[in-house]
């Protein structure tokens, strides 16, 4: 491999952060907005994520596995942790997808405020968890 060449992984990595920077840009009401925010939150709470892109267009966003995707709809961004219902949720963040045995959602709505603290505690809490499931 030349030098300065992207291994496989990292273009993958690349494409994908490019796409969800396309997202939001194509997304020009408070929903690109609050993906972007929901984003930079990810980041903050886990500076060695991984961005992916699956689903015919859904952001995903792993370390270990999974954490949590970011879907848009036309009056909700949904947050959908990928093992929700094994993660504590002490600011009561889930509001979604409650019913399921694995998954549970986030839904911000227009006007929506996002707890911060909560949201990075609880991506923190998903990566411990998919940590915890390799060692197993």
């Amino acid at each position: 491999m030349k030098k300065g060449q992207a291994v496989p992984e990292q273009a993958s990595a690349n494409a994908a952060s490019n796409q969800i920077d396309q997202r939001i840009k194509e997304l020009t009401d408070w929903r690109g907005e609050v993906l972007a925010r929901i984003r930079a939150i990810i980041h903050r709470a886990d500076p060695e994520v991984v961005e992916e892109w699956k689903w015919r267009g859904v952001p995903v966003w792993s370390h270990a596995g999974i954490i949590c995707t970011g879907e848009t709809y036309k009056s909700v961004v949904k947050m959908t942790f990928a093992h929700g219902a094994a993660l504590d949720d002490p600011g009561g963040l889930f509001n979604a997808s409650l019913e399921g045995n694995t998954r549970r959602a986030i839904d911000v709505h227009e006007g929506d405020t996002l707890d911060e603290r909560a949201l990075q505690a609880l991506i923190q809490a998903a990566i411990k968890h998919n940590l915890s499931r390799r060692t197993k």
